[in-house]
């Protein structure tokens, strides 16, 4: 009875690592990750007029791979955003976002280049002059849309290492309306963002 549930145990043992590997051939498998890194970021648009600033992004992210060239990778990130006083590196805007990039990925042995939409919800703003910080939050919108597209290369299990352009399509100023006039500002949000990752599978 033993050597007959041995036997049954290792066959299905067996047979649960082929299909596995069956599929993983197919390209199907998901992994899971998390990144950090930093951003150069400062606003772009006609009425911007401002110097950059650094920030950082931390977060994690699904890899879903439809097969070998092509994979789907939403992540969930903590960004930092917005630019300095022109001129002035001691003052300018924070804007904290939690950004959903929704990246899709052409890889070719581990590189690959990504291109995807992006929507952030803003969680903080504020206006920093020196050592003092005042809340603006209520004056910059609340979603922001873009685009973002990058390149980089990444294990499925393993560190990663990646450059990206996040760019704002959506006005970050909430318009001003007086009397039967509404002044939109054409300032968008602009970053290049390099992050490490490590990936689990």
């Amino acid at each position: 009875m033993k050597k007959t549930f041995f036997l049954l145990a290792a066959a299905l043992s067996l047979g649960a690592t082929a299909a596995q590997a069956q599929y993983r051939g197919r390209g199907g498998n998901v992994s899971l990750g998390l990144k950090v890194g930093v951003g150069l970021t400062n606003f772009r648009g006609a009425d911007a007029n401002a110097d950059n600033r650094f920030g950082f992004q931390a977060g994690g992210f699904a890899n879903i791979g439809f097969s070998k060239l092509f994979a789907f990778q939403p992540e969930l990130l903590y960004s930092q955003k917005g630019a300095n006083d022109k001129g002035n590196s001691d003052a300018g805007l924070r804007l904290s976002y939690l950004d959903l990039p929704l990246a899709f990925h052409v890889n070719t042995d581990g590189f690959f280049f990504e291109a995807g939409p992006q929507v952030g919800f803003l969680v903080a703003a504020s206006r920093n002059a020196g050592s003092a910080s005042t809340d603006v939050k209520s004056s910059f919108n609340t979603v922001d849309v873009g685009y973002l597209f990058g390149l980089g290369y990444q294990l499925k299990h393993g560190p990663g290492i990646a450059l990206r352009y996040n760019g704002g399509l959506s006005n970050v100023i909430v318009a001003a309306t007086n009397g039967s006039t509404t002044v939109q500002p054409r300032v968008r949000n602009s970053a290049f963002q390099l992050s490490a990752s490590y990936s689990f599978n």
